[in-house]
């Protein structure tokens, strides 16, 4: 049965990430770029409804003006869109940088979140923003750093994670920790589990469910130890871990990217083993995307999510302004929406 409620979002994050002006890299997309491309998409008369949005340069400069800020939001809407969840500034480079770090550190942090809660604040105030949830992650890429006092290190993050948490509550936000293999702390399904089991805020805080990047929680890179496959399984063994792991994190979950991935694992300097995004028709994919997506979605409106993203990171720019690119993700999109 169709559920027209379920709002369908791109991200424009994929203009940036893996971007740059370093030898080898392409140069990012520019926002307006990002918007054309996706107003450009239709399926069956089907568009997208809205777009999340990361909170830095070159598309946001997160310290800029309350009016540089609506003249963003009125440009988004003038491409027909809603903004939803926002991407907070957490990571070293950025203007955070890791919840696992020093007094110092940990104060970056929180900046970004308290940064990442007023762009929020004017978004809505404006009238552009009308659902969604501020992400997060550890901002440490240090895994086997993690891995030499797991119990010190998860408690110094929880510990970050309750005072991100409150100030997201003093601001009538919501959090969501991205569970990626990358993240100190959120490598693994259990570790991720403990973790927003130590914050103990679920109405404040709660987990950004990933296809691509769940996948490889099942197959337990960066914690072998919490692997719920081994290469070559069955459909059936796969759907059984599958269940296992979303009803554990399921409860958490509300914020949900749609996904592929093709099973691989890249490194980009010190952001190790992360996810392959790849594109949703790739012969190679892994997933089942819109059976896989009903794990996470089932009782979604009593979670509060009301729409769900894209995620395609680190695409070739060749393939980002391949108008057929999006087609392609807007029609996965809206069989994982009528599913519901």
């Amino acid at each position: 049965m169709s559920n027209p409620s379920l709002k369908l979002h791109n991200a424009m994050w994929p203009g940036l990430v893996g971007k740059g002006t370093e030898e080898g890299q392409e140069p990012p997309i520019s926002l307006e770029h990002m918007l054309d491309l996706t107003a450009a998409a239709e399926v069956n008369g089907q568009k997208f409804d809205g777009i999340d949005y990361f909170l830095f340069l070159p598309h946001t400069d997160p310290s800029a003006s309350d009016d540089d800020l609506k003249a963003i939001a009125d440009l988004i809407q003038s491409k027909g869109f809603d903004i939803g969840s926002l991407v907070a500034p957490v990571w070293p480079g950025t203007v955070g940088d890791s919840a696992m770090g020093t007094d110092e550190q940990q104060a970056k942090f929180l900046d970004a979140v308290k940064m990442a809660c007023r762009v929020a604040r004017i978004f809505n105030d404006h009238g552009a923003r009308k659902r969604g949830v501020i992400r997060i992650d550890s901002a440490e890429f240090g895994v086997n750093t993690w891995k030499e006092d797991p119990a010190k290190n998860t408690a110094r993050i929880v510990d970050t994670f309750k005072k991100a948490a409150q100030i997201a509550k003093d601001h009538g936000e919501r959090l969501a920790a991205e569970g990626e293999i990358c993240w100190a702390g959120m490598h693994s399904w259990k570790d991720m589990l403990d973790l927003l089991e130590g914050v103990g805020m679920p109405e404040t805080l709660g987990f950004q469910a990933d296809l691509a990047h769940t996948y490889l929680y099942l197959m337990g890179y960066n914690a072998p130890e919490h692997a719920l496959l081994q290469p070559g399984y069955s459909d059936e063994a796969f759907y059984a871990a599958y269940e296992q792991m979303t009803d554990k994190l399921r409860p958490w979950t509300i914020d949900f990217h749609v996904a592929q991935n093709d099973g691989e694992v890249h490194g980009a300097g010190s952001h190790d083993k992360t996810g392959k995004h790849c594109r949703a028709d790739d012969p190679n994919g892994k997933l089942d995307i819109t059976r896989c997506a009903s794990y996470w979605l089932k009782d979604s409106q009593s979670r509060g999510i009301e729409h769900i993203c894209w995620d395609g990171c680190m695409f070739p720019n060749a393939v980002l302004e391949d108008g057929s690119t999006w087609n392609t993700i807007l029609d996965a999109m809206i069989k994982v929406r009528d599913a519901q």
